[in-house]
């Protein structure tokens, strides 16, 4: 399987996020994300069992953290690793320009301590 990752981006601002599973194994999901202005809604928090990857390619966004005050602005190039159940939330996405976000959702397994 082949695809070139910015193709069929959108030219106009859409109702909903596009995500697109590209590859899915047991315990791995590779997506394309794709957002024109859209937020997490009021009050809601992902809570997801699984570690995700992110990495902005396009575009721009706001991240926050449920622990932090902070909002945390992601450009072109930005990525972050989020620990499973770590709340966070999308607080924008540029209404100008599709942003492109390459997730990726890994299962974590606990770590031993020493």
């Amino acid at each position: 399987m082949a695809g070139n990752f910015f193709s069929g981006l959108p030219a106009q601002p859409e109702v909903a996020e596009r995500f697109e599973t590209l590859l899915s194994k047991p315990g791995l999901r590779i997506e394309r994300i794709v957002s024109t202005g859209q937020a997490s809604p009021p009050g809601f928090w992902y809570d997801q069992p699984d570690a995700e990857w992110v990495l902005l390619l396009k575009g721009s966004a706001g991240i926050r953290f449920a622990a932090e005050t902070a909002v945390k602005t992601l450009l072109p190039g930005d990525w972050l690793h989020i620990a499973p159940r770590q709340r966070h939330r999308v607080e924008w996405t540029d209404s100008k320009e599709a942003t492109v976000w390459l997730a990726v959702h890994f299962a974590d397994p606990p770590h031993d301590e020493p």
